[in-house]
């Protein structure tokens, strides 16, 4: 009997003493140290993406006499709202807000009906030279915008085309701006609208068709409402990139009044109209003006932009 104990004894395992560093890591303020790593890292990438926007900022508050002053203060003193006084004052710069909210909202607008159409074409409908289709509207955005640039002024100017006809001259309008800004738009728009229509389950649609429904009807009353998160994603990247476009704004519009916000933007001068003086503190009060309706939209919009691009994701 005691040597069958002592044997089984034996035979259990032993239990080995934790060291100081196992013990250390497992401890609460053992996880806090491993972390810390991780957590300097995040923070360095948060203050490396929100310093510019905060110095943008504290610019816009600061007096135009103590952006230069060293040392630095990165608190404005005084704190000053004549850079947004000056600003808003200038009526080509309110005209220029008025003329960038036409034109962005038309050209989110006009991608999202034309885009949505052909994503429920091209989405729920088999037909050969759909994939060629896609692929050729996807390398649409690969080309820059200034290889298109020559070729876009030509035809805004109103060249001749055959006979009596001629391209309408749109050249220092909206117009301009619109239908270039379509160009870079609408097949993002078309690319990523098609992947939500594939995406939607064919049995709902078929039991509208039973039900008596004509396409347009599947179109506008079941599928699209299905689809409002992609909708809302993609309308809010085409109005950013339409609000933010410099480069068609500066070729294709010369009057001041015609202006958008980035032209605008670049258009101060300072106070003693000297072209080599940059009026720093009108430019960021100027630039924290245009972006805050951005940001209010994405804020008001958040919920359905992330499903937007959670539902996206997943799709992809």
């Amino acid at each position: 009997m005691t040597t069958a104990a002592e044997a089984a004894e034996g035979a259990r395992p032993v239990a080995r003493p934790t060291s100081r560093m196992r013990r250390l890591k497992k401890s609460r303020w053992g996880r806090v140290v491993a972390r810390t790593p991780f957590y300097l890292l995040v923070a360095l990438i948060f203050v490396y993406c929100l310093f510019p926007f905060y110095w943008v900022l504290r610019s816009s508050f600061t007096p135009e006499v103590k952006l230069f002053q060293t040392p630095v203060k990165y608190i404005p003193s005084p704190f000053t709202l004549a850079n947004y006084r000056e600003v808003l004052s200038a009526s080509f710069f309110t005209d220029a807000l008025l003329n960038s909210v036409i034109v962005a909202g038309s050209v989110t607008l006009l991608s999202l009906a034309i885009g949505a159409s052909a994503a429920f074409a091209l989405g729920r409908f088999r037909f050969h030279g759909r994939s060629f289709v896609m692929y050729l509207m996807l390398s649409m955005t690969i080309f820059p915008q200034i290889a298109i640039l020559g070729a876009l002024y030509t035809m805004f100017s109103g060249f001749h085309i055959i006979g009596p006809i001629d391209f309408p001259k749109l050249y220092d309008t909206e117009w301009a701006l619109i239908f270039s800004y379509l160009i870079f738009t609408l097949p993002f728009t078309i690319w990523v609208l098609t992947g939500f229509m594939r995406a939607l389950p064919a049995d709902l649609e078929e039991a509208a068709y039973v039900d008596g429904a004509t396409p347009l009807q599947v179109f506008y009353k079941v599928l699209l409402p299905l689809i409002a998160p992609g909708l809302v994603t993609t309308g809010l990247l085409a109005f950013i990139a339409a609000w933010n476009e410099y480069l068609f704004a500066l070729s294709f519009i010369q009057s001041p009044g015609k202006y958008t916000v980035p032209v605008a933007i670049t258009s101060f001068t300072g106070a003693s109209g000297n072209a080599f003086q940059t009026p720093w503190g009108q430019l960021m009060a100027a630039t924290v003006v245009v972006t805050v309706p951005l940001i209010v939209a994405t804020l008001v919009l958040q919920k359905r932009i992330l499903a937007g691009l959670t539902a996206g994701a997943v799709k992809g």
